[in-house]
């Protein structure tokens, strides 16, 4: 993500950064999640398989000296993970979620990722997802579309938690 667009995306959520709980998910070199707490989010997870990427996320999570946490696995494997502990252990969920996936990952990827979300996301907690502008649009219960940005060749994404009633 360039440095353009990711200054005009942290202007569309300032509201929602301030005591917010992160989770960076495919975080690479973790700017998305430093940002958040260099804007005043509370806490950030960071979540990388690259170790090439972990070893550079490690070192700027430890420069930045704003904290957060660096989980080293597979996105779809933390996020199963996360959800049956916080099911076991009733911990609390993200107010923001950033998928910012290699452009090289599938879209269905992306879309396993965005079904797995909904258990670890407050209820009107925000997504952001990055791709590529041409990619489709992810779907999933749960989660209500509220902007997408397009800045050349990138989209972004803005979901917000909705409730799930059954009956």
């Amino acid at each position: 993500m360039t440095d353009r667009v990711r200054e005009a995306l942290f202007s569309t959520i300032a509201a929602v950064l301030p005591g917010a709980d992160v989770l960076d998910l495919y975080a690479g070199t973790g700017s998305l999640g430093l940002e958040a707490l260099s804007r005043g989010a509370s806490s950030a997870v960071f979540v990388e398989r690259n170790p090439a990427a972990l070893r550079v996320l490690r070192a700027n999570v430890e420069a930045v000296g704003l904290g957060g946490g660096v989980v080293a696995m597979e996105v779809g494997r933390f996020l199963s993970r996360k959800v049956t502990r916080m099911k076991s252990c009733g911990l609390n969920r993200f107010d923001l979620v950033f998928v910012d996936p290699p452009y090289s990952e599938a879209v269905d990827s992306v879309k396993a990722t965005m079904e797995k979300l909904e258990p670890v996301t407050r209820i009107g907690g925000t997504v952001i997802v990055h791709r590529r502008a041409g990619d489709e649009q992810p779907q999933t219960t749960g989660f209500e579309r509220e902007r997408t940005h397009t800045y050349g060749t990138t989209r972004i994404w803005r979901f917000r938690r909705i409730p799930i009633c059954q009956a």
